[in-house]
């Protein structure tokens, strides 16, 4: 936490108006206002984003301490005052939820209760957006173990006022010794991603994306940590450069990529003076400006602010994929054999995922960096590439170069991909998720994450066209040549249809 900023939350000052108030509010009004409009100033000013998050917790901690002492708590007093989810963690963005737990020793909450309607009165009063829960340490027990968001929530936990050996105990029971081993977390952590990922059709690429809850959210990276800590213990996001489960480089995009879309979420708050994680269309162009975007190469700033925010994503996306299969291995398939197929002398399946034979595949026939994709369409069952061949992939995207392009085997390949029966909408993704599309075809890879700022064109570029790709491959299905007969007739007649797919991958470019 940041040390004391006497320009955020002067106490001696605040001790002083409060002692001159007949009532207490109207000091911790002007106290919040305060910090509000110096956090807000600071940020069009260009102070890290992180470091403002993090001092609007520090500040609210202030805040909350103060209204904690307006009442008669004894430091031997068996309740305490935790800040939890979010908020525990330290981070608060200028509307964010106050998740605050009231957690005592015992269940018999009667003792406290005109305090503590009392204190969430006057935070009420004094305009503080508070979630809180009073709950004993045993309540806090079975509410976990009946709830992951519950458990999620207590996992990141700070205690504000009272004694901390009430949070310890509520920590010891609660742990994964406990309830939710690592094993039942994970699977639950990742059905609720699978979940919310649904809800935003599957993809990153919405019109007006959900900052937190969208594929390639802030939420997919706190997902990750969950995991982390629920199996590790405590870990931020660089402990797991030294857990193995991210390269010191992957480490610096997530946490780059984190920040950026903590400035959209900061901007986006302070333009709709409440919580907002909803990026609008109507706020697209207002934050353009605020984070410094500019008009140039015949792009409006929106349209290179939201062609930056949909790249991001996309990172975020792919790393949170990466992870997530690291986990299956360490959480899910600790101690078991792997079952291994060959493929052929570069390929082979692990665990029903491909995988290079050696880490120096690519690097010895750089054809094999569109192989993988050609032989997961020809295979369906495969479930996806192996992280290891993942980082390998994009670490060999350099290697896709003229002289690549120009090989009559690349150029084979990436034919013989259009020829499969099934497969290629969703190897085309794959591709253009792990940057190799972009590289292999240059004036795809500049349409990548573009929007067109109108409301006719609901998906980037790059996503509209590879869903064109996906719906002529439909219309050799009944349902949809029912319902275009002329246009599936017309498919089905085609000598050579990868060259409609391939037409289809230009048409916009």
């Amino acid at each position: 936490m940041p040390q004391v900023d006497p320009e955020l939350f002067d106490r001696g000052q605040f001790q002083a108006e409060l002692a001159l108030k007949a009532s207490p509010i109207a000091a911790f009004k002007k106290a919040i206002r305060r910090a509000h409009e110096v956090l807000d100033e600071r940020f069009k000013a260009g102070r890290d984003v992180r470091r403002l998050v993090e001092d609007r917790a520090w500040c609210i901690d202030q805040i909350l301490r103060e209204a904690w002492a307006q009442f008669d708590w004894s430091e031997d007093a068996d309740i305490a005052l935790l800040a939890v989810g979010g908020y525990g963690r330290g981070e608060l963005h200028p509307y964010s939820d106050i998740d605050l737990l009231l957690l005592l020793d015992s269940a018999d909450h009667e003792i406290f209760r005109d305090s503590i309607e009392h204190f969430l009165t006057l935070l009420w009063d004094i305009g503080l957006e508070v979630g809180q829960s009073v709950r004993s340490v045993e309540e806090c027990a079975s509410e976990a173990e009946a709830d992951l968001t519950v458990v999620t929530n207590l996992m990141e936990s700070r205690t504000l006022a009272g004694p901390e050996r009430l949070r310890q105990r509520m920590i010891e029971v609660t742990n994964n010794t406990r309830m939710w081993p690592s094993k039942e977390f994970f699977l639950a952590k990742r059905d609720e991603q699978r979940a919310r990922h649904a809800k935003y059709n599957d993809t990153e690429y919405n019109l007006e994306p959900n900052v937190k809850g969208s594929p390639g959210g802030l939420r997919d990276i706190q997902t990750i940590l969950w995991v982390a800590r629920r199996h590790f213990g405590t870990l931020n996001l660089h402990a797991m450069v030294g857990q193995g489960f991210l390269l010191e480089s992957e480490y610096s995009l997530l946490a780059s990529s984190q920040e950026f879309l903590w400035k959209v979420r900061y901007a986006l708050h302070m333009l709709a003076g409440r919580a907002e994680d909803r990026l609008l269309f109507d706020h697209q162009r207002a934050i353009a400006a605020l984070l410094g975007f500019e008009d140039s190469n015949g792009k409006l700033a929106i349209e290179h602010f939201m062609q930056n925010y949909y790249r991001v994503v996309m990172s975020i996306s792919e790393l949170s994929e990466l992870v997530v299969q690291h986990f299956e291995e360490v959480i899910l398939r600790s101690g078991e054999a792997s079952q291994v197929l060959p493929i052929n002398s570069r390929f082979q399946l692990r665990d029903g995922y491909i995988e290079v034979t050696n880490s120096s595949v690519f690097k010895r026939t750089p054809f094999a960096i569109l192989e993988v994709f050609v032989l997961m369409a020809q295979n369906p069952e495969i479930k996806g590439v192996r992280a290891d061949t993942v980082r390998l992939l994009r670490e060999h995207r350099h290697l896709i170069d003229d002289n690549f392009r120009n090989d009559i085997r690349n150029t084979s390949l990436f034919i013989e991909l259009f020829k499969c029966e099934i497969g290629i909408h969703r190897n085309l993704r794959r591709m253009n998720r792990y940057g190799i599309l972009g590289r292999y075809l240059p004036e795809f890879g500049d349409i990548v994450g573009q929007m067109q700022h109108d409301l006719f064109h609901i998906y980037t570029v790059d996503a509209h066209t590879l869903n064109l790709i996906k719906h002529l491959r439909k219309l050799q299905y009944t349902p949809i040549s029912e319902k275009f007969p002329l246009a599936s007739k017309l498919m089905g007649q085609l000598p050579k249809p990868e060259l409609i797919y391939l037409t289809g991958l230009y048409h916009d470019i």
